[in-house]
């Protein structure tokens, strides 16, 4: 493209030159040159944008980078598919306007299929992020599922296990027992800027290694139920399957895991949203180093400042968090912040909406100070506040974790086996690395863990961190129930 344009401004030039020279020599008529020299204006006028056309090389980049994106398989859970049987059929032409995961039909079997039927294989994207094989997709993606497969676009295809998940950001870690795989750089999605091309790269309705391209459309948006993570809005057509693929800049950089989408019929409509890299980088090194995501708290209410509210509280316009009501004894109580002031920034993070606000928290370091600047009284006020961990209620702990340092899955227990066992809480032995150390220790899968190192046992994520908090060479009294009756097994935690 550059060359022709070269090319073809070179040609422009030259007859310019000529004209002038034929008007000069008296070779043609002065009226013939005057018109030739217009009608050569009139053409480079209109050809100037093509010459000053710019557009970026996608096919360099998906041949460099497309080599480390996979597509993800996986076989529902009979719990799984329960929960798609029983939605009702609908005419898709109706749905009314929401915001839709684009995995919604896993296991991949139609509506309204009768109880009973075995479940089938859904699919989704992911990426690698290091040679020795761990994944990135989405939470969503792998919800329930028995079995796991990762297809590489050379064709190999590997088993996967689950390294963690996250609901609350829509992220999930996979391995693979592989080593010299080709992997992705995550980029740094603060730089940026709506307009910025961007592509994206994955497996829309099960083919695999689809590229589509578009721009940045907005940034640090808010969706319903999705107060933890600012999405990233782009115009890049992507459709259910493409869930867990990455994003690229044209650095060839991930800025963004594709997540959502804002549909009428379930299919691409304009409107895409990707995971910030930034969310994605904090929460896969939580995911791999604990097993869990760590989230800071505030302990407050928030809502937004109208106009109305901003001429009360002597605003230039509407911005901040108001607050709306105060935690008693959390990090905001206890620093001093009160109902009615307008938190104006959070760790020098300006806050233009009360939605830019929880995101800002969440992945504020816990046990840490954040300088608070907010209004009260139409005076500005900086407070010091020690965020403390959100503490996630059992049912929402975020589905299974890891645990490598003793080699077991658990996942937090439900009301039916609390109330069979006679217990309150504990977390079920999912899963057993055969040559860790809890295996070593007699614990199977099936069990469940009531107390770890006598600590009770509240979910799946705090046993995690009750692990990961012992000190190496320690032997901790682990107390479980096996086929109903209590059992106390001494686990020896390694270095």
């Amino acid at each position: 493209m550059a060359d022709e344009s070269g090319a073809l401004k070179s040609k422009l030039q030259s007859s310019h030159i000529a004209a002038f020279a034929a008007i000069h020599s008296g070779s043609i008529s002065r009226l013939c040159a005057v018109v030739f020299l217009s009608v050569i204006c009139i053409a480079t006028l209109f050809f100037q944008p093509a010459m000053a056309l710019d557009l970026p090389d996608f096919k360099r980049l998906v041949e460099e980078k497309g080599s480390a994106v996979v597509q993800v398989t996986v076989t529902a859970s009979a719990k799984a598919a329960d929960r798609f049987d029983n939605l009702p059929n609908f005419n898709e032409e109706d749905m009314p306007e929401f915001f839709r995961r684009f995995f919604d039909e896993l296991p991949g079997q139609p509506r309204g299929m009768p109880p009973g039927v075995a479940p089938q294989s859904g699919f989704g994207s992911g990426f690698i992020i290091s040679d020795d094989g761990y994944i990135v997709t989405n939470a969503h993606v792998i919800d329930d599922a028995q079995s796991i497969l990762v297809s590489l676009p050379d064709q190999r295809q590997f088993n996967a296990t689950l390294v963690g998940s996250d609901d609350r950001t829509d992220i999930a870690v996979l391995k693979v027992d592989a080593t010299g795989l080709p992997s992705l750089e995550l980029g740094n999605s603060k730089k940026l800027k709506v307009g910025q091309w961007v592509l994206a790269i994955g497996s829309p309705f099960g083919f695999e290694y689809t590229a589509t391209q578009g721009i940045v459309s907005a940034l640090a948006r808010s969706l319903p139920n999705d107060s933890y993570v600012p999405f990233i809005q782009t115009d890049v057509a992507v459709n259910p399957g493409n869930s867990g693929g990455p994003l690229f800049d044209l650095d060839g950089k991930v800025i963004g895991v594709n997540s959502q989408i804002f549909s009428q019929s379930g299919g691409y409509m304009g409107l895409s949203f990707a995971i910030p890299s930034s969310t994605v980088q904090s929460v896969t090194e939580q995911l791999l180093n604990k097993g869990y995501v760590s989230r800071g708290w505030l302990g407050v209410t928030i809502q937004d400042v109208n106009q109305a509210l901003a001429d009360t509280f002597g605003l230039d316009k509407p911005a901040g968090a108001l607050v709306a009501s105060v935690t008693e004894g959390g990090p905001a109580s206890v620093a001093g912040i009160k109902a009615g002031d307008v938190i104006l920034s959070f760790n020098g993070e300006e806050v233009s909406l009360s939605a830019d606000l929880p995101p800002m928290v969440g992945s504020a370091e816990v046990d840490s100070n954040a300088s608070v600047k907010l209004l009260r009284s139409k005076e500005i006020l900086t407070l010091d506040v020690m965020i403390k961990e959100l503490e996630e209620r059992p049912e929402s702990g975020g589905g299974p974790v890891v645990n490598q340092r003793i080699g077991v899955i658990v996942d937090t227990i439900n009301n039916s086996t609390r109330e069979k066992l006679g217990i309150q809480d504990g977390v079920k032995v999912t899963g057993v690395d055969p040559d860790g150390v809890a295996a070593a220790a007699g614990i199977v899968e099936g069990d469940v863990i009531t107390s770890y190192a006598d600590r009770e046992v509240t979910s799946a994520r705090q046993f995690s961190r009750l692990v990961s908090e012992s000190g190496g060479g320690s032997n901790n009294a682990v107390l479980i129930y096996r086929s109903g009756n209590p059992l106390f097994i001494a686990l020896s935690i390694p270095d």
